[in-house]
């Protein structure tokens, strides 16, 4: 079972047991974090794709760490006019362990409508 899941202003796939680094979030470490914006969610043989998300479905995971990636180098530089500049950036990112992809109609309409499809 694997989902998409939005998180952070981007889109990540993830399957139940996946550590998976994300942009920071404000969660301290040990904490359960709840992803509702489930774009879409498969079980190894139904795939539902959500407009623009799936409704009631959830991923749950724990925040395992918090950290700062691998530097990166950023150069600036300006032929013939002796100008450079030199800087360094470590992105700061949280890294997560995913708990359950859970997917569950929580009104009679909602499990009509999926018992249609």
């Amino acid at each position: 079972m694997y989902a998409i899941i939005e998180a952070c202003g981007k889109q990540y796939k993830v399957a139940e047991g996946d550590l998976v680094l994300l942009e920071k979030l404000e969660a301290n470490e040990g904490e359960k974090v709840v992803f509702d914006k489930v774009l879409l969610i498969s079980d190894g043989e139904k795939i539902k794709v959500g407009t623009p998300t799936v409704k009631s479905a959830k991923v749950e995971a724990t925040v395992v760490e918090h950290g700062k990636a691998k530097k990166i180098v950023v150069f600036k530089y300006k032929a013939k006019k002796n100008e450079r500049k030199k800087q360094g950036h470590r992105q700061p990112y949280t890294k997560i362990k995913i708990e359950k992809i859970s997917q569950r109609a929580s009104t009679k309409k909602a499990a009509a409508e999926e018992a249609a499809e």
